[in-house]
């Protein structure tokens, strides 16, 4: 079976709400430079230091515990709120 194929076999599967998010989705990625722009662009294979990943860690482990913040808190504390 062909990516067209089974893309269609999908697209008969979902109801009208689902067709009508995935529609407006397809049409936004199709018309963002941006969007496509990321799309095309290569892995980032470079390596990351003991450092970066010690604050990647220390980062996700503070998010877990629930200590982020929200996008109003940041604005706010920023002052763009």
């Amino acid at each position: 079976m062909t990516t067209k194929e089974r893309l269609h076999e999908l697209v008969d599967e979902l109801t009208e709400a689902e067709a009508a998010a995935t529609l407006l989705v397809t049409e936004r990625h199709r018309d963002d430079a941006m969007l496509q722009a990321l799309a095309s662009a290569p892995v980032d294979d470079e390596p990351s230091s003991p450092a970066e990943d010690r604050s990647a860690q220390e980062a996700l482990g503070a998010y877990r515990r629930g200590e982020a913040i929200g996008q109003d808190e940041l604005k706010r504390d920023l002052g763009l709120a």
